[in-house]
């Protein structure tokens, strides 16, 4: 039978190609949809004022709001969430370490009976299941990765997670804004720069998840087009209907 190296190099072209991304992160995604929600959120809104033929102070002081509001909503429904869910996940590992106190053998058997149901020999398993055992915190991660499929000490954080979604919600909102703040007083600079800053946004995120960069770019300009169109549409016939 043959007897695997453990302390074996690996082969170079598989190293090289087993570097993984991080997917467990929580910052990754409240700061991709905070830019995006920001860009094309903020940009609807100021379309959709601007489409009913107010000042351009009007237009301004709601881009600005909208940016203030948004960004503080995102951060502390960010934040409530992700705390609520590490929250839930905290209480059944509390659990869980309260099981391995009370029955470890019965959890020593949970587990070898785990790794038999995945294919490993009965007698390997048992083997496998008591030397992980030994060590409660280590039997504590292998039940949580096996049972619950959390890594109890990569658990995400809600600051962090209320941090990305503000910054990146404020710095998405802001694009809309600021030809107006630098002098601008006809729309299509706004919408242009936001545009790009959607397109931009998408060819980003595609170097995480490896998506075309082209194709995730066009996607949100095109989504966020659509909204402002619309929005704008909607501001010209409200606001000639009210005046």
């Amino acid at each position: 039978m043959a007897i695997l190296d453990t302390e074996a190099p690996l082969h170079e072209a598989h190293r090289d190609n087993h570097t993984h991304r991080d997917v467990n992160g929580g910052w990754l995604r409240p700061a991709v949809f905070g830019a995006m929600d920001g860009l094309v959120s903020n940009l609807a809104l100021m379309t959709g004022v601007a489409g009913g033929a107010v000042s351009q102070h009007t237009i301004v002081l709601t881009g600005l709001a909208g940016l203030a509001a948004g960004a503080f909503s995102m951060a502390a429904g960010e934040y409530t969430s992700v705390a609520s869910q590490r929250e839930l996940v905290e209480a059944e590992l509390a659990v869980e370490r309260r099981e391995l106190r009370k029955h470890p053998q019965d959890e020593e058997n949970e587990l070898a009976a785990l790794y038999a149901a995945r294919g490993v020999e009965p007698h390997l398993a048992r083997e496998v299941a008591r030397q992980l055992s030994r060590d409660p915190e280590q039997a504590l991660e292998i039940h949580a990765r096996e049972e619950l499929g959390v890594d109890p000490g990569d658990l995400p954080s809600p600051l962090v997670a209320a941090v990305s979604s503000f910054g990146s919600f404020a710095l998405g909102a802001l694009l809309p804004v600021l030809p107006w703040l630098l002098g601008a007083t006809v729309l299509w600079p706004a919408v242009l720069l936001a545009l790009i800053g959607l397109f931009a946004c998408g060819a980003v995120v595609a170097k995480v998840t490896a998506r075309t960069w082209w194709y995730s770019g066009l996607r949100q300009l095109v989504l966020g087009g659509a909204a402002a169109g619309v929005t704008y549409a909607l501001g010209s016939l409200f606001g000639t209907a009210v005046g």
